[in-house]
C-alpha cells in the first residue's frame, strides 16, 4: 500500500500551523494513491494531545517519540530518527518548508538516497505519479515536476494549502528515538526581535512598498498595525527589502514568505506578480496606492486611491476612535 509520511513540527509542545497544512497535502496524495497517512512527531511532552489533533486533520497513525533531549531541533538526531521511520517504505515524505523543514528534508533525502522537491506550492497525483509545482529562477517562473523514485521527499511552502479537517483514527504508536542528541547540543534559544509576530502566521498583516518613500516613514505603518490590534504583523515588498529598508524576515512574495491572513493591507505596493503570489489567498485585501491603474487593485476587495503619506495617518486616526 503506497502510504505517505508527514513530519509534524511542534514548538513548546504545540503543533505549528504549517504541520496541519502538510497533513492536508499528505491526505490528498494518500487518497489519490489509495494509501494511509502516518504522521511523525518528536516532542518533549504532550504527544497524546497533539496526536489527537493530527488525527482530526487526516492522520491514520501517529508515530510519536517523547524525549527531553530532543525538545529543541537537533539536526543529526532528528534526521536519523525521521530517516529510520521513513525507511519503512513510504511513497512520499512531507515536511513543512519552515526553517526547520528546509534543513531537515535534505538531510533525510541524503540518508534515504531519495528525490527531493523543496518549497513546493502545489501537489497532486497524475497517472499514479507524484506531481508538484515549485518556483525556480528566483521565483520568476513555476515548474511542474514529476517526482520519481522509491521514496520522494517534499517540503511544502507554508500557507499555500489551507488546512482542512479530515478525521481519521490517529492511532498513537511509540517511536524509538536516538538515545543521545548527537554531537550538537542546543544550549539556548533567543527569539529575533523579542516577541515579534511572524508575518507568515499573523491573522492581520500590514505591508509597505516603495510608496512609503523612505524607511523612516515606517513608523506610520507601525502605528496602523498597533491600531489594528496585537495580532497584526508588518510585511514588506521585495523592492523595499532589497533597498535595505526592512529585514528579509518581513518580505512577502515568491522569494519571501507566503501569507494567508484574514486581513491584508497593502500600502504603496504596486502589485507585481511575485508579490501577488505571496498574498493573494488572504481573506480580505485592502490596497492603498496613488496609481489607480496599479495591479494590486485587481485583487483587492477594497481600494483607496491616494498618497499613503496622507491616507495612512487618517485611517489610523479613524481606527483609534472609540467604537
Amino acid at each position: 500500500m503506497p502510504n505517505v509520511l508527514a513530519f509534524a513540527e511542534q514548538r513548546d509542545g504545540k503543533l505549528r500551523r504549517a504541520s496541519l497544512e502538510v497533513m492536508t497535502a499528505a491526505r490528498t496524495v494518500a487518497d489519490a494513491l489509495g494509501g494511509e497517512v502516518h504522521a511523525l512527531l518528536i516532542a518533549p511532552r504532550n504527544t497524546a494531545a497533539m496526536a489527537a489533533d493530527l488525527g482530526r486533520y487526516g492522520a491514520d497513525k501517529v508515530l510519536a517519540g517523547e524525549s527531553a533531549a530532543l525538545a529543541q531541533y537537533v539536526p543529526e538526531a532528528y534526521a536519523r530518527a525521521v530517516a529510520d521511520a521513513a525507511g519503512a517504505g513510504y511513497h512520499t515524505v512531507f515536511f513543512p518548508a519552515s526553517p526547520m523543514g528546509k534543513d531537515l528534508a535534505p538531510r533525510v533525502a541524503v540518508r534515504l538516497d531519495a528525490a527531493l522537491a523543496s518549497d513546493v506550492t502545489a501537489v497532486g497525483v497524475e497517472s499514479g505519479e507524484l506531481v508538484v509545482t515549485r518556483p525556480i529562477y528566483g521565483g520568476r517562473i513555476f515548474a511542474t515536476v514529476t517526482v520519481e523514485g522509491a521514496c520522494r521527499i517534499v517540503s511544502l511552502r507554508p500557507n499555500v494549502v489551507r488546512a482542512a479537517e479530515s478525521a481519521k483514527a490517529g492511532t498513537l504508536q511509540p517511536l524509538a528515538l536516538p538515545a543521545e542528541a548527537g554531537r550538537t547540543k542546543v544550549r539556548e534559544l533567543k527569539a529575533a526581535g523579542g516577541a515579534k509576530l511572524d508575518v507568515a502566521e499573523a491573522p492581520i498583516v500590514v505591508s509597505g512598498g516603495r510608496g512609503m518613500k523612505a524607511p523612516e516613514n515606517w513608523s506610520m505603518l507601525e502605528e496602523l498595525a498597533a491600531a489594528l490590534g496585537g495580532s497584526c504583523a508588518l510585511g514588506a515588498s521585495r523592492a523595499v527589502v532589497d533597498a535595505g529598508w526592512r529585514p528579509h524576515s518581513e518580505q512577502v512574495g515568491q522569494t519571501g514568505k507566503t501569507v494567508s491572513p484574514q486581513l491584508y493591507v497593502a500600502v504603496g505596493i504596486s502589485g507585481a506578480m511575485q508579490h501577488l503570489a505571496g498574498m493573494r489567498s488572504a481573506k480580505t485585501i485592502v490596497a492603498i496606492n496613488k496609481d489607480a491603474d496599479a495591479p494590486i487593485f485587481k485583487v483587492a476587495d477594497f481600494g483607496i486611491v491616494g498618497d499613503a503619506m496622507e491616507v495612512v495617518p487618517r485611517l489610523t486616526a479613524e481606527l483609534k476612535k472609540p467604537r
